[in-house]
Order: structure tokens, then C-alpha cells, then sequence
């Protein structure tokens, strides 16, 4: 196959393959950067496969190139960065299992072998850089076929390709979310029977919740979600998620489907922002609807303290996940428990006190939530959603208002802990802490201004109720 050379442009190609010829080994690039080439997508990581010594060769290429080289002896691999390309290096390898660990028997191999121990044809497909066919394509599976029929198929059996390495079940769910292909019958069939194999160490928690932020962070994140949900590997890495699934009636009365309603509010924020972690709190805002639902005669369905009990179920989600547990889960946690305040603003008269503690409470994260509560409109009924939209928007002005007039976002009160202590000859205790929060409640009731003279006297006048100092 022809391409004018035009996927083999860099001139580190070249240096490989000279290399290759010197050193009596062959070098083939394969995986992503072919993949790529045929979907015309930009790739700046270059996976190289040498029939011997992968090190080897990455050695005297950093020589040449006068660049530092990282040698992984272990894994046999080595990689180098040159004009901004990534190369990383490895020998042809084939590879067998033990049935209870992900990490691989490695032997020295072939080409084709190293090609059927892939996960995936299309990214099994090699282009040769030695120099009696430079540039010929190998692609004994058929990935182009398969690139142009948008479908994700294994070399081998599927069975073996997935209980081998249970993480590709969860990268066939990545691809397809992030390219819109579809994974093959045979695979679906073979995830279902071998799903187990995702618990229990053999593939780690760190490497699936890193395929798992890959489909969070994606153009459209509910396509992975129900794949996931189809291929029943939901209820084992995120079963507080799968729990939302399902309607209740009592009547005439049911409540909407909590699962695909989380998907589309997950979507409707990736459509506004790309932060990984505004997308987890719109995956997560509504986590404790299942523990909080209840019917109510004359009511219907209620979730009463769903945000609040949500909250307190964040960090232990970001614990089984391995995601991060500081200000990031943090974040999360605040924009769950404060998801419903900006729309109870919305649907009644807003009163500035209300505004100043929901700015107070929210901080910088404000403009975040409230994008959030904007996604959170999922009704069919488009003079809803509109009807919605306008009173955030007068929320959004009205916060706007305090907030240049107060300056309450992120505030701290002007008379300190330090400052009553020393007033009233005080050691720390409860007494101090109840001015200092009447002071901070009078400043977001409106009472008195965010100014030192004022809360001064306000605390002189708190300190007498108290009879402190007396």
C-alpha cells in the first residue's frame, strides 16, 4: 500500500530504520500512530517493536540524537524524547497469563506475535521501517477494514484476549466512546462472560479508573456509560451509579429515571466545560437518590437530603476509586451538597441574605455550579427548560449585584477569634466561636455591612446578650 511516505514524515523514522540495518534487527512502528494516521488525527507518540533488542537500539538513537533515554529493563522497553515527539522503543514480545495476574509471561518474539497480543486490530497494524519494504503497511487482522466500519475487534479469541487482560474490556469501552465505534458481538458476548475478572486485583483500581476518567473526559461521556451499563461492568466498578437505574410508580405517580438523567446532565456539561472534575460532580449530584427516595400521598416521589447524604458518600466513591482525596474530591463534595441552592433560588422570590450565603458557601466555585444547575435541566418540555434558564440567569445577575456591593465570595469576617479573645480576656471556647458566627451571620443577613467598625459594635452588643465581660 502506497501512502507517498507521507505517515512516515519525521526524520526520526529514517534514524530508526539506518539504525535497525546497522544493528541486523527489524523496527516497525505500530499501535497508535498507525491507528491514527488512518483517522487522520494528529500523533505525536510514536510506539516502536524491534525483532530484538528494543534497548538496544533506543541507545544508540539517543546517542545520535544527543537526547537523556529512560531504560525500563524490566519491561524491556526504553523512551526518548526528541522535537516533541515521544518514541518509546520495546522488543517483539509474546506473552501468556496466569490466571491470577494481569502481569504477562513475556518471551522474545516476532512481529506477528507481538501483533496478536494486541488488544484491538486496529491497533495491531505496523507500518515497516527497514529498508527493503520502508513503509510497507502489516496489518494481518484486517484494522483497516475495521477503522472503516468503525468497529473494535480482537486479533485472537476474545475470551482470551479479555480474561488475559481484563482492562481491555474497560479501553474497548474508552475507544468506543472516544471515536464513536462499536465493540463486535463476539466481544460484548466475550466481556459479559469474563466481567469477573475485572474485580479482585487483576487489573488494578489506579489503571481502570484511569480508562474510566478517559470516558468522563470524552466529547459525549453517557455513550461509554450505558456501553458500560450494557456490558454489566457498571454494577461492579461504579454500583452506586448503576443503582440510580429504574422506575417506581405508585399510580399515576413515577418519578423520572435517575440513571439517564444523571447521563444527561453529565452531558450537558461536557458540552460547556472540559474540567475532569465538574463532569464527576454532574456524575455524582444526584448519587443518594436511591437511599432518599420516598412516596408521599398527595406529594408523589421525594428525594428530601439526597444532596446532603450525596456529600457525605463522595469521599468514600474517590476512595474505592483511587481518584484523588484533596481539594479536588473537596470541590466535588461542595458542588453535590449545594446543587439544589441556586434552583430553589430560582423558583422564589430571591432575597439578598439568600444570595450572600449561597456566594459565602460556594466561593470560586461559584460560576461552576451554577453551569451545573443549568445542566441539571433535563425537562422535554422546551417552555420549561426556557422558563428555567431565565430565572437562572436572574440568580446569576442577582450574584453578580452582591457580590460587588458585599464582596461576600470567599469572605472572612472582620473581627477575628484572636481579636474576642483578647477584648474579653478569654481563652478558646464556645463563647467565641458564637460571636464570631453572629458576626459572619448578621454580614450575609444583610444587618450589618462587611466593614470593621460595624462588626466591632455588633460584637460589643453580642458580647452583652452573652453577658461577657460583664
Amino acid at each position: 500500500m502506497n501512502f507517498t511516505l507521507e505517515h512516515l514524515r519525521y526524520p526520526i523514522f529514517k534514524q530508526i530504520s539506518l539504525i535497525a540495518q546497522r544493528q541486523g534487527v527489524r523496527a516497525f512502528v505500530i499501535g497508535g500512530y498507525v491507528r491514527d494516521f488512518f483517522l487522520h488525527r494528529p500523533s505525536k507518540d510514536i510506539d516502536v517493536v524491534v525483532e530484538g533488542s528494543g534497548i538496544a537500539l533506543a541507545e544508540e538513537l539517543a546517542k545520535e540524537l544527543r537526547v537523556n533515554l529512560s531504560v525500563f529493563k524490566n519491561f524491556g522497553t526504553a523512551m526518548l524524547r526528541h522535537d516533541g515527539i515521544e518514541v518509546e522503543l520495546v522488543g517483539a514480545r509474546k506473552e501468556s497469563y496466569r490466571a491470577s495476574s494481569r502481569k504477562p509471561i513475556v518471551e522474545t518474539g516476532t512481529l506477528k506475535e507481538d501483533q496478536e497480543r494486541r488488544d484491538f486490530t486496529i491497533n495491531a497494524m505496523a507500518f515497516s521501517l527497514n529498508l527493503n519494504d520502508y513503509g510497507e503497511l502489516i496489518d494481518p487482522f484486517d484494522g483497516v477494514q475495521d477503522l472503516h466500519d468503525k468497529r473494535l475487534r480482537t486479533p485472537l479469541d476474545p475470551d482470551i484476549t479479555y480474561s488475559d487482560d481484563p482492562l481491555r474490556m474497560m479501553r474497548a469501552v474508552r475507544f468506543a466512546t472516544q471515536l464513536g465505534f462499536e465493540v463486535d458481538d463476539s466481544s460484548r458476548e466475550a466481556i459479559r462472560r469474563n466481567r469477573q475478572r475485572i474485580l479482585g486485583g487483576v487489573a488494578s483500581a489506579e489503571r481502570i479508573t484511569d480508562e474510566l476518567n478517559k470516558i468522563v473526559a470524552s466529547p459525549k461521556p453517557s455513550v461509554g456509560f450505558l456501553l458500560l451499563d450494557e456490558l454489566e461492568l457498571l454494577e461492579l466498578i461504579l454500583p452506586q451509579i448503576h443503582r440510580l437505574k429504574g422506575v417506581d410508580a405508585v399510580g399515576k405517580h413515577q418519578h423520572k429515571d435517575n440513571f439517564l438523567h444523571t447521563l444527561q446532565v453529565l452531558d450537558n456539561v461536557a458540552q460547556k466545560s472540559d474540567s475532569l472534575w465538574l463532569r464527576w460532580a454532574a456524575l455524582l449530584h444526584d448519587v443518594a437518590k436511591p437511599q432518599t427516595k420516598r412516596y408521599e400521598a398527595g406529594h408523589g416521589w421525594t428525594f428530601h437530603g439526597h444532596e446532603f447524604l450525596g456529600a457525605k458518600m463522595v469521599p468514600k466513591i474517590f476512595q474505592a476509586l483511587r481518584l484523588p482525596l484533596n481539594e479536588k474530591m473537596k470541590y466535588v463534595q461542595k458542588l453535590v451538597e449545594l446543587h439544589l441552592r441556586p434552583i430553589i433560588l430560582s423558583q422564589e422570590e430571591v432575597t439578598d441574605s439568600a444570595v450572600r450565603r449561597l456566594l459565602f458557601d460556594a466561593g470560586d466555585d461559584i460560576d461552576d455550579l451554577m453551569l451545573l444547575c443549568e445542566a441539571d435541566i433535563t425537562s422535554k418540555n422546551e417552555n420549561t427548560v426556557k422558563r428555567h434558564l431565565q430565572n437562572f440567569a436572574l440568580v446569576r445577575q442577582k450574584l453578580k449585584d452582591i457580590e460587588e456591593k458585599d464582596r461576600v465570595r470567599n469572605f472572612q469576617p472582620p473581627i477575628s477569634g484572636e481579636l474576642i479573645m483578647s477584648t474579653y480576656n478569654l481563652p478558646p471556647c464556645r463563647q467565641v466561636g458564637a460571636i464570631k458566627d453572629a458576626i459572619k451571620d448578621a454580614i450575609l443577613d444583610g444587618i450589618i455591612r462587611n466593614d470593621y467598625d460595624e462588626a466591632y459594635r455588633f460584637m460589643q452588643e453580642k458580647a452583652k446578650e452573652l453577658k461577657i465581660g460583664c
